[in-house]
C-alpha cells in the first residue's frame, strides 16, 4: 500500500510544523519524528533547515519507501528502526514528536515502556508532541484498536514530568 493511500498520510504535516515551530526549537536542535517511516514531515524539517533530525520507525519498508523518496537528502537523517517501547540511544533530543503511535498503544505495560523511552531522550528542557485520538474519535484506525484522550487524560498518561502547555484540536477525514 503506497502511504498516500492511508488514513494517516498528510501532503503537508501543517499542525505538526506549526506545533514544531511553537516550541522555538533552534535549527540546530534535535528532533525525533517518532513513527515517521512514511510521513513527509522530515522532508520539510530538512527543507526548513533543521539539522538533527531522527526518525523511528519500526516497519523498515517504510524507512525505506522515506529513504528513497528523500535520495541523497536522506543522508542528512538518522534513521531508527526500532519499536519506541524499545527504543535504547544514547542521544537526546529537543523536540519528541509523535503523531503515529501512541493511540496504538493500547496495553498499560506498554504505555509504561514508551513512557521510559521517551524520559531517556528527552532533554531536561525538551518538547514533547503527541498527536492522539479524541474521545470522540472512531475506536479504530487502519483496523487496529486505539486509546481514545482527552487533553486531560493525555497529559495524565504522559506523566507528571512533563508541564502541560496547551491541546490542538484537528479534523482528520479518512
Amino acid at each position: 500500500t503506497a502511504a498516500d493511500e492511508l488514513g494517516w498520510y498528510q501532503t503537508h504535516p501543517t499542525l505538526s510544523l506549526n506545533l514544531i515551530e511553537s516550541t522555538r526549537v533552534a535549527k540546530t536542535g534535535s528532533l525525533i519524528d517518532v513513527g515517521g517511516g512514511d510521513s513527509t514531515l522530515v522532508d520539510h524539517l530538512l527543507t526548513q533547515g533543521f539539522e538533527h533530525v531522527t526518525v523511528l520507525d519500526i516497519a523498515s519498508a517504510a524507512l525505506n519507501r522515506a529513504k528513497a523518496r528523500l535520495g541523497d537528502r536522506a543522508n542528512r537523517v538518522t534513521w531508527i528502526e526500532s519499536d519506541v517501547t524499545a527504543l535504547r540511544s544514547s542521544k537526546t533530543y529537543d523536540v519528541w514528536h509523535d503523531r503515529a503511535v501512541f493511540h496504538f498503544l493500547t496495553e498499560e505495560e506498554d504505555r509504561e515502556k514508551y513512557r521510559e523511552s521517551m524520559n531517556r531522550v528527552v532533554s531536561a528542557q525538551g518538547h514533547v508532541i503527541i498527536a492522539t485520538f479524541a474521545y470522540e474519535a472512531p475506536p479504530t484506525c487502519s483496523g487496529l484498536p486505539v486509546v481514545r484522550y482527552s487533553p486531560q487524560f493525555l497529559a495524565t498518561a504522559v506523566g507528571n514530568d512533563y508541564e502541560f502547555v496547551e491541546s490542538v484540536e484537528q479534523l482528520h477525514r479518512t
